[in-house]
């Protein structure tokens, strides 16, 4: 699609605060007026009732009037054309955490995806934590090694739901280790962002592709641009990865970033 979409993306590290100031989850309810509708998507988890009983009381605590919870857990589900128009008459989507393929391979081509990308285009907002951070963006961190050393052929990779283009992004980034697995993907995808981002910490991106950091921790960016040199496509898997010229810049709250120009953003008060 050549113009940008008109909505935006909140796409958060996991673990978000819940029960106190909600500075992550509240940014719902402030760009949500009393008639609109957030939905909670519950496809990620194999707990569906309670995680949308979680989010449902936590997002009326915030204010939120319209909350539906829907549990699309197969394909014939996504493919309901009341799960499609459910979508359609929602102005925020909030996918919850579990894995990130369940979301992709059952809703990925069908109704559901379809009016999910409408929405977003269109205007609307599209929250996800945890694995629904990971599954929001064209190519997307499956599964790799934590807290080791960057090693080549250990990540695996996997089309996402393709909201946003030419960015990996990484979630629980700093507490459960995964800069070494983000690398890898950056050293395979040279010309995609990684972006790695620490629990209780979101990005929020801008129709005009700027994203702002939200919440307690940091956001690591990985550019890959500037490589200069990598042996990630020689032989000897499961060696140890050399790269030499990655681009690193690590961004609390109060900083943001330009996707389009790849440039840091200093922010006041840590919001535009």
């Amino acid at each position: 699609m050549q113009d940008f979409p008109k909505g935006y993306l909140i796409i958060i590290g996991g673990a978000e605060d819940k029960t106190g100031e909600s500075v992550i989850l509240r940014r719902a309810s402030e760009m949500l007026s009393g008639p609109d509708w957030l939905t909670v998507l519950t496809t990620a988890t194999e707990q569906p009732q309670a995680a949308g009983r979680k989010y449902r009381e936590v997002f009326t605590g915030l204010g939120v009037k319209n909350i539906r919870v829907l549990d699309i857990s197969n394909r014939e589900q996504a493919e309901d054309p009341e799960n499609g128009t459910a979508i359609a008459k929602s102005k925020c989507v909030f996918f919850t955490g579990g894995d990130q393929l369940r979301i992709t391979s059952i809703l990925g081509g069908t109704r559901v995806n379809a009016e999910l990308k409408n929405l977003y285009h269109g205007g609307g907002i599209v929250m996800g934590t945890s694995a629904g951070a990971s599954a929001m963006t064209s190519t997307m961190v499956v599964q790799g090694n934590d807290n080791e050393p960057a090693r080549k052929c250990t990540l695996k990779m996997a089309p996402g739901l393709g909201l946003l283009g030419g960015v990996m992004v990484d979630q629980h980034f700093d507490q459960r280790g995964r800069f070494g697995r983000l690398l890898c993907g950056i050293a395979e995808n040279p010309d995609v962002l990684g972006v790695g981002i620490d629990e209780d910490t979101a990005i929020k991106l801008y129709p005009d592709q700027h994203f702002e950091v939200i919440g307690s921790n940091a956001v690591t960016i990985l550019d890959g641009k500037t490589i200069q040199s990598s042996n990630v496509s020689e032989l000897n898997q499961n060696e140890l990865l050399m790269i030499t010229g990655v681009t690193v810049h690590t961004l609390p709250t109060g900083y943001g970033f330009e996707l389009k120009n790849r440039k840091v953003l200093r922010l006041n008060d840590g919001k535009q």
